[in-house]
């Protein structure tokens, strides 16, 4: 996947850069591993907003992706390479040899004519899924479960890719992106590779109305309100939250730098070993 960029001669096209969308083979989703998605304008079965800045955007519908690698031992072809709206990365359309079809995660150097296996005993290549305790250790993976037979999880966005570092007993240690140690039982599948369009997070809109087709609504900043409508707001002229110097915090006070929201004492505790924090202080 690459980027296109544009000539300064707009505005709008200064700082421009699109993905240039060559990889993408087929244009129409499969329907039959497609299913409406509503709009909620992000307002809840009693029409209150309840999360703010969405509205608008173009119709789309959802790709039925699977996540579990439901079929076992067989290999199946990658007949096309797709887009999908509701994520960052690419999206393979899969055949099995009885002639079903499924969307999986499309890896970084997954092409048309590929094939693709899950199950154990698989070759660990690009694409493949396998059981943890399978896979060797320093290798990139993706789409990975928490927990066995629930599906991959964790490393499903564009250009994530998540290393196996070690296995003791019946846990496999993972280092996520944010440099988090984590435990893992070993029989948790994960699909080999790093996750496809990693040029997406340089990828500039250029313009407010492409985030308009998206769904996402203008935001007002805290600090341009009134005090009755933000902790920040007021003051006379520009200040630093009504005159005094406030934290930035959401419109119903909460912290919004620094401020722990992660529960105490959670169950999951238990499996991280080392948190992205420490990783930073042991880089210095």
């Amino acid at each position: 996947m690459g980027l296109k960029f544009f000539r300064p001669i707009t505005p709008t096209n200064r700082f421009k850069a699109l993905p240039d969308f060559k990889e993408i083979t087929k244009k129409k989703p499969e329907r039959s591993l497609t299913e409406p998605k509503p709009k909620t304008g992000g307002r809840n079965n009693n029409g209150r907003i309840t999360t703010r800045h969405i509205g608008g955007g173009h119709k789309q519908k959802y790709r039925i992706i699977d996540f579990k690698r439901k079929t076992r031992g067989v290999a199946a072809n990658v007949i096309a390479i797709e887009y999908d709206p509701n994520r960052t990365c690419r999206i393979a359309l899969i055949q099995y040899p009885d002639g079903t079809k499924a969307y999986i995660l499309a890896p970084a150097g997954l092409g048309v004519g590929a094939q693709v296996i899950a199950g154990p005993g698989s070759e660990p290549k690009v694409g493949n899924a396998l059981p943890l305790a399978e896979i060797p250790l320093g290798l990139s993976i993706h789409n990975v479960e928490f927990q066995p037979g629930r599906g991959g999880q964790i490393g499903r966005s564009a250009g994530t890719q998540i290393i196996l570092n070690n296995r003791e007993g019946d846990y496999a240690l993972i280092k996520m992106p944010s440099g988090e140690i984590r435990r893992v039982h070993v029989k948790c599948y994960a699909t080999i590779g790093q996750v496809g369009n990693i040029d997406h997070m340089n990828v500039s809109s250029g313009k407010a109305g492409r985030s308009r087709w998206r769904g996402v609504r203008p935001t007002v900043r805290g600090m341009a309100m009134n005090p009755i409508d933000h902790p920040m707001g007021g003051g006379q002229g520009k200040s630093k939250g009504g005159g005094g110097r406030h934290h930035p915090m959401s419109p119903w006070g909460q912290l919004s730098k620094g401020f722990k929201t992660r529960r105490k004492h959670k169950p999951s505790d238990r499996f991280i070993l080392q948190r992205k924090k420490s990783t930073k202080k042991a880089a210095l």
